[in-house]
């Protein structure tokens, strides 16, 4: 009578379970990593909209100035001041927190995305034509 059941053994479902928790082991720490490197790219992301931004501000700034390059500080005065060109360089959206330096090389830093602190910061530099 017991030969004819049908079913897994004992060690059948340890095995299987042993196999599962050995996938989840290495899959859920990929997966967080996944999530910190997803933030990294979107705020490197993040760094090239501001560049682009400065880039912009750089080449209206030389159209109006005979074709003379800013450095750093008087591109960062430029880029902000409402009156010019009024770009707002801190705000690449409400999913970013970005700082951006004022001095040559301008630095633009973004250590949090969606509320989350990215460690270590995202940094990149512009250099402005003049510097």
């Amino acid at each position: 009578m017991f030969r004819s059941q049908k079913g897994f053994t004992l060690i059948e479902i340890i095995a299987v379970l042993v196999i599962l928790g050995i996938l989840a082991a290495v899959a859920v720490p990929r997966y967080l990593d996944l999530s910190g490197e997803a933030r990294k790219m979107a705020a490197q992301g993040a760094i090239a909209e501001i560049k682009g931004r400065l880039s912009q501000a750089q080449a209206k700034y030389m159209m109006a100035n005979s074709g003379t390059a800013p450095n750093g500080a008087t591109l960062y005065t430029y880029a902000t001041d409402a009156n010019q060109f009024g770009a707002n360089l801190s705000n690449v959206g409400s999913d970013f927190n970005v700082t951006v330096g004022s001095s040559a090389p301008l630095a633009i830093t973004v250590d949090k995305v969606q509320n989350v602190s990215i460690s270590p910061s995202v940094t990149g530099y512009f250099n402005a034509a003049g510097d």
